[in-house]
């Protein structure tokens, strides 16, 4: 089962309203205090063996999953004047759902058609992780993708498809395992010439 949301219209750039700065350091005392806390308020003994170094690892966990991985972005002149799509497909990522702090995982198909510039095969890759690092939803990560490609890169045009499952959606509420949510945001040749968004649709498939 498929549920699908499409974003064609997006911004040339990420919004600053949807993309937060992300949060350098960690009070971990406090942190490993607050998670006792909830633990405790659901009538768990912190202080059993079993629990004793929970709240600590929950923060470090918390820890590696919002925040990414420092990255130079890597470009290359188009000396050959490349002029046709470069996809990557199947680029996995975990992120956190912001409105129940359960994990959503899935993959993300990014193309570009260069202008000038080529980049790095990686950093599509590392841009996915970066936007995908920290509190999100599925939508806001996919035009976050998009718009920070077509504003450091300066591209002819973009193309973002993001399939995830979400643990909110799957062991809680509807408990609907097995649904993936599929969203998409396209920018420049690819939201404008019609057969360049069906061929990138069709590598994506």
């Amino acid at each position: 089962m498929t549920s699908r949301l499409h974003h064609d219209d997006v911004l040339l750039g990420p919004r600053p309203s949807t993309d937060r700065p992300r949060v350098q350091h960690v009070d971990t005392v406090a942190a490993e205090a607050a998670v006792a806390q909830l633990l405790s308020a659901f009538g768990e003994d912190v202080s059993s063996e079993s629990l004793h170094g929970t709240p600590a690892r929950v923060v470090r966990a918390l820890e590696e999953m919002l925040r990414p991985r420092p990255f130079d972005l890597t470009t290359f002149p188009n000396d050959e004047g490349y002029d046709e799509l470069v996809l990557v497909r199947d680029i996995a990522f975990t992120s956190l759902c912001e409105h129940h702090l359960l994990p959503f995982s899935g993959v993300a198909h990014v193309a570009y058609m260069p202008g000038a510039r080529i980049l790095g095969l990686s950093k599509l890759a590392r841009v996915v992780e970066m936007f995908a690092r920290r509190l999100q939803v599925q939508e806001r990560l996919t035009m976050q993708v998009a718009g920070w490609l077509g504003e450091h890169l300066s591209p002819k045009g973009v193309g973002v498809v993001v399939e995830a499952e979400h643990l909110c959606m799957s062991i809680r509420g509807v408990r609907s395992p097995g649904t993936r949510t599929v969203t998409s945001a396209v920018l420049g040749t690819l939201r404008d010439d019609p057969r360049t968004r069906a061929e990138f649709l069709s590598l994506v498939r």
